[in-house]
Order: structure tokens, then sequence, then C-alpha cells
């Protein structure tokens, strides 16, 4: 886990995908502990499912005091994804990309994004977001990889700083729930698996 520099990191500025209002990132996290899951995209059908998983937490985590955000790197699909239903949390757009290049999280390449798509990990997620009824599209930015950060209340501490090894890659829930010392009854669905048409989606 790469050190993150909170009070910079802070500053950055999303933009809330309900009221359109510009807050610094540390605002989310100033009166609570907050999980904040970067999006690769909201088409990304692998995205999506993750999305439907980490809100499976939502209940938990408001129970507890704790804020559910989801952060994308742009507004495209942003309707759609709304209107799916698969994030319980309140969304936030980073329009200037600043807090995925400074958490770290890696932008793939035109030749560095098809082995990465073409995985395991990301055909597992896709098979599981399929059987699930969840699809995706190849809208948007298709090369931003994300992650997760959890935030101790105040800014105290970072928790868990997690970083997408491929587009398949995230946080299992008990590692969210036990960073944050809660009990969640909730169980983990089966991880899509991808197939060479959704890999990439």
């Amino acid at each position: 886990m790469a050190n993150v520099d909170l009070a910079r990191v802070g500053k950055n500025l999303l933009k809330s995908a309900d009221t359109g209002e510009s807050v610094e990132l540390e605002s989310l996290w100033k009166d609570q502990p907050v999980v904040l899951f970067f999006l690769r995209r909201f088409g990304c059908q692998v995205c999506r499912w993750m999305a439907t998983e980490v809100s499976k937490l939502e209940e938990d985590l408001r129970a507890n005091g704790v804020a559910l955000v989801g952060v994308a790197p742009e507004e495209t699909g942003l309707k759609e994804f709304k209107e799916g239903g698969y994030f319980k949390g309140s969304i936030y757009i980073d329009e200037q990309k600043k807090s995925y290049k400074d958490l770290g999280f890696k932008r793939y390449t035109a030749i560095t994004v098809v082995p990465a798509a073409l995985g395991k990990k990301v055909r597992d997620a896709a098979s599981k977001a399929t059987v699930a009824g969840i699809s995706g599209n190849f809208s948007g930015d298709l090369l931003q990889s994300g992650g997760m950060l959890i935030v101790a209340k105040g800014g105290e501490k970072v928790l868990v700083h997690f970083i997408q090894d491929s587009p398949g890659d995230h946080l299992p829930l008990e590692d969210i729930s036990k960073a944050l010392g809660i009990s969640t009854t909730v169980e983990a669905g089966q991880q899509p698996v991808c197939n060479d048409d959704v890999c990439t989606r």
C-alpha cells in the first residue's frame, strides 16, 4: 500500500452527480469515515457489478456512520448507471482525474488495455455480471483503472488504499468491513467471468 498524502489528495475537486456543485475530496471524510469506490467507467460491466457488490454494505456502513461514495473519471454513462440502480451511495465525478493520478490508479495504453481486459480476473468478473443480469457498453474512457480508498473520520488515517492491478480486481467485502472494524451479514456475490466480447466492457 503506497503512502497517500491525504492533505494533498483532499484538496482535489469533485463534482456532485446530484447537485453539480464542486466539493473538495476531504469534505467527504471531514465528519465521518468514508469508503471511496473509484470506478473505471459508468458503462463498464464489471464496474457495475462491483458497484452492486459494495452497495450490499451500504446499510451496515450507514448504521455505523460510514459514508459510501462512488467516484468516476467522467460523466459519460452516468444517467444509465443511475437508472440501473447499481450503486447505493452518493456519486461524484473527478473531471480532472487528479485523484486517480494522485492515488496511483494506472492508465492503460491502447496496447496494454487489450491483454488486461482479456485477463482471467476480468473474464471471471464479467461472467458473474452476466449471471446477475448486468450488461455494459464501450462508451467513455476505456483506459482508466480504479480502486478504493477508505479514510478514517477527519482524515486521521488511510484505512485502505487499494489499486486495481487488472480491471477485474476488487476488494472483498469482508476486507472493507474489517478495515472499518464493523460487522456485516452480507454475502459476496459470484464474481462475473468475462468472455472475449465483454472483457473490455
